[in-house]
């Protein structure tokens, strides 16, 4: 069993993350999966990659239902728990290569649970049909009829790929130091004229209850959070591999109290969203 974790530990751990999206509830399921796992018989474990995920997949979907319903009484928007993924050679960086963008693990909540399972399958973890049917216990036809319906929520049309359009490096530093400076036209030449940013402060630190759209608005509130978000002390911000992309970091101190991810769309920002919930933090 110990060969299995080592060989298969990345592996579900992408796909529980990706379903659930808090890498606190992935570990949990992976370990609670190979807890079980120990007293299956070695002949049902065959296939010990199907087996596995399947068992995650049942358990990420139990672990949803409880979800849904905290979120609820969530304070604010509900964002992902951001994941910093090195380039290194760790468990981080094997994750790192199935990852969906932040931005589509932000539309993934539009999906029921079974639509979301079929849908990381499929895109992230590259399974096919046959497979994710055996997976789920459903037909084939049902699991791409759940994958139509998926892609129509999210907004995605069936030629579109899934791949965020990158967002180099340059462009995030150009960003970056507009904020810094309080540059609000220069803020304003980077964002698209339908733009969104959604703050998720979970109710325990300064955050917008509800996503704003308005693009002045928007650059101003930016240009200024750099004061507003001051627990103590200088506000440090520094550039971060988080989910497979370029984030920002914003420190104060040795707290960390900003999570910053950008989607980019036709060569402007059309998302931002800000993670301030200190309980999604710890990983960054």
């Amino acid at each position: 069993m110990e060969e299995l974790y080592d060989q298969y530990r990345a592996l579900l751990f992408t796909l529980a993350y990706q379903l659930t999206g808090s890498a606190a509830d992935a570990e949990d399921a992976v370990q609670d999966v190979f807890f079980k796992a120990c007293d299956v018989h070695p002949e049902r474990l065959g296939e010990p990659k199907a087996y596995l995920c399947k068992m995650v997949t049942n358990r990420c979907l139990d672990l949803q239902k409880s979800a849904r319903r905290r979120r609820e009484v969530y304070v604010g928007p509900w964002l992902p728990e951001p994941l910093r993924t090195p380039e290194a050679d760790t468990l981080e960086a094997v994750v790192r290569r199935d990852l969906l963008s932040y931005a589509m693990l932000v539309l993934l909540e539009r999906l029921t649970p079974t639509e979301r399972a079929v849908f990381v399958l499929r895109e992230a973890l590259g399974f096919d049909y046959p497979e994710i049917a055996e997976l789920l216990g459903k037909r084939e036809t049902n699991c791409r009829m759940l994958m139509s319906r998926a892609r129509s929520k999210m907004g995605i049309s069936e030629e579109e790929p899934v791949a965020a359009e990158a967002v180099e490096l340059e462009w995030v530093s150009r960003f970056l130091t507009s904020l810094e400076q309080g540059n609000v036209d220069h803020v304003l030449s980077l964002l698209s004229e339908d733009v969104m940013l959604v703050t998720d402060g979970g109710g325990k630190v300064i955050a917008a209850t509800g996503p704003i759209q308005t693009r002045d608005k928007m650059a101003r509130i930016l240009a200024g959070a750099f004061e507003g978000i001051k627990p103590q002390g200088s506000l440090h911000s520094e550039f971060a591999p988080l989910n497979g992309e370029t984030g920002i970091v914003l420190r104060s101190g040795d707290e960390t109290v900003a999570a910053i991810f950008l989607q980019r769309r036709r060569g402007k920002f059309d998302r931002i969203y800000v993670v301030r919930n200190p309980d999604k933090l710890n990983r960054v």
